[in-house]
């Protein structure tokens, strides 16, 4: 049971990061597109900058992952999870990586690559 001061405890407007993680990702059509698996943040202002979304594996093998600018999520209480304005064909188009690939977001030309993929997409 939920105290007070417990971060899982999510009714209100905020949620632990620790939560997110494993949340659907749907579009407005409702098709679950994936999940998210991680969240990137700002290391100086603490604020979420993308959702990563496994997308296309079973069972964590195989699993694309897919970084969504965070302002293009919008929480759907109705579905208990995140709503995007974006096909599956599009998804499929958009910046990925596999686990493998390592240090993609020490490079300030991906984040950049994935922000200008969606551009000023708004939910």
């Amino acid at each position: 049971m939920a105290t007070l001061n417990d971060p899982s405890d999510t009714h209100g407007r905020l949620i632990a990061g620790s939560q997110v993680n494993g949340t659907s990702v749907f579009n407005h059509a409702g098709e679950k597109l994936g999940s998210i698996y991680d969240v990137i943040l700002e290391k100086q202002s603490g604020k979420a900058e993308y959702a990563i979304m496994s997308f296309g594996g079973f069972l964590g093998i195989g699993d694309v992952y897919h970084p969504l600018p965070w302002h293009v999520l919008k929480y759907d209480p109705k579905q208990g999870g995140y709503v995007v304005d974006i096909d599956r064909d599009r998804l499929e188009g958009a910046p990925a990586y596999r686990a493998n690939e390592k240090g993609l977001w020490d490079d300030p030309a991906y984040s950049r690559r994935v922000t200008d993929y969606y551009g000023g997409m708004l939910v």
